[in-house]
């Protein structure tokens, strides 16, 4: 129930978001009508199709988006219509007289519950609801992005569409309070001045830029990213109360680790005695099994387990990924099964060739279950990217451990867990592992760039006019940039995850601040290599090249994956960071930092 009233606080305080502003003339078109039958429709119609389109949205995958792209446009060209109508009250005549002659043709009891086209009144303000809903976009505030990426990850159920709902609720409730406020004042002006025509053919062309600013994408663009009144701060307050506190130690370690779907948060887990924290979950919803058949929780009985959560182009589990490697080819002959849970973060990482590959070229050699469908990480309640699970021989996870780093207390719940087995003492000490290019350990003193994602779900930093979502758009760089400000420059269509590139020539700006810069990236849709040019600073970056250029900046994308541009050999300042694109078709997702 808190969070039904997080969601709906979410909702309410939408009203003083500039996202808001296209979607009030539309609202207030029915200022002058009695609430119970006009704006109380209205609103319910919003609320209920916002609802439903953003459930579909956010399990339904790009067919749902494709058709809201459609709706959308259908309800710009209604609203528009019923906003001449109101401009120009010639036109409403013609355009209803085909309605006022079918009602005059109803009961005399129909007739008076109709309105004056002899459609019942309620009927156009549940319509206009219903557009409304299909044109609002919301800005993506704390509250929103925790409940669309939570339905994302959780998938289709009943509490993701009331969640939404709530949300949307929230919203209609501000809104029905400026709206009664707002029809009282209309009637209050009609009654004074006598200007209702004006006031309607105001709220007409209010309307009209409404419809304007819509299609143009203003609402998705640059209102976005304007901050008239910024809730972000009260919204993440509500989200901090209702988030468990994380468990750690008195002096956790300066570790990193993603946190679904893809914030950066600080925490560690100590082993203490190693109590039972309940036992292990089913494994049953892996799509498919790598390097191995499928295994149960019942097959692996008798057995210590580590399970793995992690993702290819996640930057912290490559960084933990030569660790698990080790402790498998150490312990594997002494009880120990390493299981790689891989859940994919981006789209292109549910392809299970692409994992496949990845999984080769990484050198993992142990189980590795496919979890397309976060059935296992619901499972485990999992949150992170890497997370750890350890679990003992009688089938109970006895530790866990989020991100990298600790892997010495790691290795040592291993140990432990292995001799509770009856495998007896181990002996060798701790794995050393030396790592190098993405795998290598980070500089976390010098790192002060946050993860940053270019698709506009999750896009933060923007430093340019707003990100114009799902088409092509030219964008403008600019020659000065703040630390963790990035832009584009180009042809560029941005997507939900993504950005894509139309037109060779294209670039990518982002003032950082750490020894190690990656790029996830990808190629075309035809798969075609797109060459590259990296630039520090305007210059080719010599020794500060990373593993996947050379030292003239020069590279190329071959397939969806993390590319490392940039290790510092020197001190670490704030530098500018250009890459340049020679050949359309690139795909970029994420930067991460090391």
């Amino acid at each position: 129930m808190v969070l039904f009233l997080v969601a709906y606080l979410g909702g309410v305080l939408t009203i003083l978001s500039p996202c808001i502003l296209p979607v009030l003339p539309f609202v207030f078109a029915r200022g002058d009508q009695p609430f119970l039958k006009s704006g109380l429709p209205l609103l319910l119609g919003m609320a209920l199709t916002f609802a439903v389109v953003a459930s579909l949205a956010a399990v339904g995958g790009g067919w749902a988006v494709q058709a809201n792209q459609y709706g959308r446009w259908v309800a710009i060209v209604l609203m528009a219509v019923f906003g001449l109508m109101l401009l120009l009250p010639q036109l409403a005549e013609h355009a209803t007289r085909p309605l006022v002659e079918w009602g005059s043709r109803l009961s005399a009891s129909a007739s008076r519950g109709a309105s004056e086209s002899g459609v019942p009144s309620i009927v156009p303000s549940l319509l206009l609801g219903v557009a409304t809903g299909l044109l609002w976009a919301p800005c993506a505030g704390p509250i929103l992005g925790l409940l669309l990426t939570g339905a994302a990850l959780n998938g289709a159920s009943v509490q993701t569409s009331l969640l939404l709902l709530a949300y949307a609720a929230g919203a209609a409730t501000s809104l029905a309070g400026a709206l009664l406020i707002g029809g009282r004042l209309f009637k209050a002006m009609k009654r004074s001045l006598g200007a209702g025509e004006w006031i309607r053919r105001g709220i007409g062309a209010a309307l009209l830029c409404g419809v304007a600013a819509i299609a143009l994408g203003l609402d998705t663009g640059v209102l976005a990213q304007v901050s008239l009144a910024s809730t972000s701060k009260v919204e993440q307050a509500l989200v901090d109360k209702i988030r468990p506190a994380p468990r750690t130690v008195p002096e956790p370690s300066d570790v990193v680790v993603s946190r679904g779907p893809g914030s950066t948060v600080m925490m560690s887990v100590a082993a203490g005695g190693l109590p039972v924290e309940g036992a292990m979950p089913s494994l049953a919803g892996a799509v498919q099994w790598l390097n191995s058949a499928p295994l149960t929780a019942e097959q692996l009985r008798g057995k210590v387990v580590l399970v793995d959560f992690w993702t290819y182009s996640c930057i912290n589990c490559l960084r933990a990924l030569p660790y698990v490697r080790a402790w498998s080819d150490k312990y594997k002959d002494k009880g120990l099964i390493v299981i790689g849970v891989h859940a994919p973060e981006f789209a292109f990482e549910k392809n299970v060739d692409n994992v496949r590959k990845a999984v080769k070229d990484l050198k993992v050699d142990y189980p590795v279950a496919i979890d397309n469908d976060y059935a296992i990480w619901r499972a485990f309640n999992n949150e992170y990217w890497p997370a750890h699970y350890f679990i003992d021989a009688k089938g109970n996870i006895r530790h866990h451990h989020f991100g990298e780093g600790e892997y010495v207390e790691s290795e040592r719940v291993i140990q432990q867990l292995l001799a509770e087995a009856g495998k007896g003492e181990m002996s060798g000490g701790f794995v050393k592992v030396d790592a190098s290019g993405a795998q290598a350990a980070p500089d976390n003193a010098d790192v002060k760039s946050p993860e940053t994602y270019i698709g506009y779900e999750r896009a933060e930093n923007f430093a340019s006019s707003g990100l114009v979502r799902d088409k092509a758009h030219a964008y403008a760089t600019r020659p000065e940039l703040k630390s963790g400000q990035w832009t584009l420059a180009g042809d560029w269509n941005v997507g939900g995850q993504s950005a894509v590139l139309d037109q060779g020539g294209g670039r990518i700006s982002y003032q950082f601040h750490a020894r190690d810069l990656h790029l996830v990236l990808g190629p075309g849709k035809d798969g075609k290599p797109v060459r590259f040019r990296v630039l520090i600073d305007g210059k080719p970056p010599g020794a500060d090249h990373g593993v996947d250029i050379d030292a003239q900046g020069n590279g190329a994308v071959l397939e969806q994956r993390l590319y490392q541009l940039v290790r510092q050999q020197g001190s670490v300042t704030d530098r500018r960071f250009d890459i340049e694109f020679l050949d359309p078709g690139a795909e970029a997702f994420a930067f991460t930092f090391g």
